[in-house]
């Protein structure tokens, strides 16, 4: 099975069965890390947003002009910054490394 990495911004690494088809807010929630995800994975925040390895990025699909309208209104954004709903594990990303970003932003919540 694919396998896949968070890192807490303590430098915390959690390594984790990813399987193929799930998103990677999907298997955070299935592994109890703490990522938010407030809409579910329907693309209507950024809560899950995630910082990809750079090793890893050039191998992830472009991200769609929505997922980008989105990624506008992360905390923390950065060059190799996506959302983690939009992630979907295949064979090819097995060793993925996602970074969990120190704070998110809820626009529902933080007004």
């Amino acid at each position: 099975m694919p396998k896949m990495t968070f890192v807490e911004p303590n430098g915390t690494r959690h390594e984790v069965e990813a399987p193929e088809g799930l998103s990677v807010l999907e298997i955070a929630h299935r592994n109890k890390i703490n990522l938010e995800g407030a809409c579910e994975g329907s693309l209507a925040c950024s809560t899950c947003h995630v910082v990809i390895d750079a090793a890893w990025f050039d191998r992830l699909p472009a991200a769609a002009d929505d997922e980008e309208d989105m990624l506008d209104l992360a905390f923390g954004l950065t060059q190799t910054s996506r959302l983690a709903c939009q992630l979907i594990m295949t064979p090819q990303l097995d060793g993925l490394v996602a970074h969990l970003p120190a704070a998110t932003r809820n626009m529902g919540v933080d007004k």
